[in-house]
């Protein structure tokens, strides 16, 4: 039995760590994950060109849904990913979010509206499989809709709720990623909790559709809180629509025309890691 499956990245609007509130927007950098079930008793995981990472996360993926849908079937799961990994560009949800689809495609489940499950529901499996082996604290069900069904969302991640999807958003995204790591799960919570009124603040902001307003104060407040330079977002901040540290960092994602991001990746380019172009993305993850 064998499913193949890919899921989007995303960038952040609002950092669901200081108030439980989050919003994410999907854009087209991509997870593959390749899942083949048999009749052995564990499941192995496997990711490209990380021989050491850390497999846990897409093992339990798997897990999870033949413990539902299955019949006790182990097997192998493979992934392979555009997305850098501990960058805050939701390389976790992404990940989560192909396997479990795989994984359901595996066992000929369907999936979508009228099927057996939801695509909402097959995001809670990858959280539920996030917070059992503890890589995210908040769960990242606003990273992990984003990326499941495309565009912009907005949850209340204590409740695992969608309050706001946004299908129309048409924005082109620069992304920067310096060479350093952030895990979400290591995050000091505490120093986000002091910045929670600028994330209520924010919360209306999106509600009243203001995207990208709200995205330059997530980028600003939190910065402050995790205690990263706010230097990247003042070099963008004179001429894109929106700029912020995207998750937990440490990448950074702007939006604005195609122009003013050539020149913006002229100046982050001079601050060394890596700089990608990138669209938002509506359609989601998918079987393929």
């Amino acid at each position: 039995m064998k499913g193949c499956a890919r899921a989007p990245g995303a960038g952040t609007i609002l950092n669901a760590l200081a108030n439980g509130y989050g919003s994410a927007f999907a854009i087209d950098i991509y997870t593959t994950a390749e899942v083949v079930l048999q009749d052995v008793e564990k499941v192995t995981g496997e990711i490209e060109g990380a021989p050491n990472a850390d497999t846990t996360l897409i093992e339990k993926c798997v897990e999870i849904v033949v413990d539902r849908f299955g019949d006790g079937e182990g097997g192998r799961v493979l992934t392979r990913s555009e997305i850098p990994i501990a960058s805050g560009l939701k390389s976790s949800s992404a990940a989560a979010n192909a396997t479990v689809l795989a994984s359901l495609s595996a066992l000929s489940v369907g999936v979508g509206v009228n099927e057996e499950i939801t695509m909402l529901d097959a995001a809670l499996i990858g959280v539920q499989a996030a917070r059992e082996v503890g890589v995210t604290i908040t769960g990242a069900f606003d990273d992990s809709s984003a990326s499941m069904i495309g565009g912009l969302t907005l949850t209340n991640n204590n409740k695992d709720e969608l309050l706001k999807h946004e299908e129309s958003i048409e924005w082109d995204v620069l992304v920067w990623t310096p060479e350093e790591k952030a895990y979400s799960a290591e995050a000091d919570v505490d120093r986000c909790s002091f910045v929670s009124g600028v994330a209520d603040i924010i919360v209306e902001m999106v509600k009243d559709g203001r995207y990208l307003e709200a995205m330059t104060v997530n980028g600003l407040a939190f910065c402050a809180a995790l205690e990263y330079s706010v230097d990247p977002i003042l070099e963008a901040l004179p001429t894109v629509d929106g700029v912020s540290l995207s998750g937990t960092g440490p990448s950074m994602t702007a939006v604005g025309s195609e122009d003013i991001l050539k020149e913006l990746e002229n100046v982050w380019e001079i601050r060394g890691g890596n700089v990608i172009h990138a669209k938002t993305q509506m359609g989601g993850a998918s079987i393929i």
